[in-house]
């Protein structure tokens, strides 16, 4: 038997951040708190019938490892079901499925180490960013942090108590550097949009490249582009760049949800595909005209792993142990991953008449 994907979590409390975001904190059985264990910059997939649809969304742990509490920061998005469902109606006491924690946006702790990490942030991406942060000063307490926090305005800044409490906390480990797009500043370098030429500024004038160790960068798919040249064109190697996506580019008149398979002319026509989970083989059919080998396990009534069916969130991952598939979009793996055989399984298609994957090589 399987072991279930989702269990059922009680809300200990939800506390309004901004008046666009909450922090929400739920109940852990104690015989569920291995399971809930996480890594800091680890995300929770939530799970929730909502007007008749049955939803998943991943948002981002905003605790630190030893915080004793496990909790996740949801700011509301435009159009966004999910995240407005939480924010307007989910109470404490409520119950709501969620997945065991999952991503691998971390490096280690080494707690002998003296490293200086770099956060680059933009708006809700500072969540896993503030569960690293916390983990790090605390776990590792002769390694430095410096965070580059791109907002709006210091109002719609999430965070900003507890970061500020951290400061004084950490006050010779921990350097903060808020950027604002639609407020003034007294320094310019604090001014303006979190694009390649400012992120490059930080990185001549404040926060020398030779002296990072790892950054780990997250906000809006633009960002993390831009943060992502700046940053190797300041001779950050590449292996020490670290970067969460939760969006991708949208298309000029639609959204992510727009986004349609199409089939490719190297696909298999028809194809076996093997999916093993906890040790157990299930073979089921897959033809050409069916969206991903994610949409045919579904559709043959299998329970595996998934949220954004848009190849960015990674909760989909698999380890391809026989035959080649083509993926259509890749955001979540990096090229470690790809070279080690794991693929996206919302975006694979069999190019090979059989294939045979792993959800238990996570």
């Amino acid at each position: 038997m399987n072991t279930p994907l989702f269990h059922d979590l009680r809300v200990r409390s939800i506390t309004p951040d901004t008046t666009e975001a909450v922090v929400v904190a739920f109940e852990v059985p104690d015989d569920l708190q291995p399971v809930f264990g996480f890594t800091q910059g680890q995300y929770l997939t939530l799970r929730k019938d909502i007007d008749g649809q049955d939803l998943r969304r991943s948002y981002s742990i905003c605790a630190g490892v030893d915080d004793g509490e496990l909790r996740v920061g949801v700011r509301k998005v435009r159009g966004g079901v999910f995240s407005n469902w939480i924010n307007e109606q989910l109470k404490p006491g409520d119950t709501i499925s969620v997945m065991a924690p999952q991503g691998r946006f971390f490096v280690p702790i080494e707690r002998e180490a003296q490293r200086h990490h770099l956060g680059i942030a933009g708006g809700s991406g500072i969540t896993p960013i503030l569960s690293i942060m916390k983990t790090v000063l605390a776990r590792e307490p002769k390694s430095r942090f410096t965070l580059i926090y791109g907002n709006r305005s210091l109002k719609s800044t999430m965070f900003k108590e507890e970061i500020e409490d951290l400061k004084d906390r950490y006050m010779t480990r921990l350097v903060l550097h808020h950027v604002f797009s639609d407020e003034h500043t007294d320094a310019p370098l604090n001014m303006g949009v979190m694009n390649r030429e400012k992120i490059g500024d930080f990185l001549r004038s404040v926060v020398p490249a030779d002296r990072i160790d790892h950054v780990f960068v997250c906000g809006p798919f633009q960002m993390n582009d831009e943060a992502e040249a700046a940053l190797l064109a300041a001779g950050v190697p590449e292996d020490r760049i670290h970067i969460e996506r939760f969006g991708v580019p949208l298309p000029a008149a639609g959204s992510v949800g727009a986004v349609m398979h199409q089939a490719s002319p190297d696909d298999a026509e028809q194809a076996k595909v093997v999916i093993i989970r906890d040790g157990l083989q299930r073979e089921i059919t897959f033809s050409r005209d069916q969206p991903s080998i994610l949409d045919a396990a579904s559709a043959a009534g299998m329970e595996v792993p998934f949220s954004c069916t848009s190849g960015v969130c990674g909760t989909c991952r698999a380890k391809l142990v026989e035959g080649q598939v083509r993926m259509e979009r890749n955001f979540a793996l990096d090229k470690k991953e790809v070279a080690a055989g794991f693929i996206l399984t919302c975006q694979a298609h069999p190019t090979t008449e059989r294939v045979v994957l792993s959800f238990d090589e996570r």
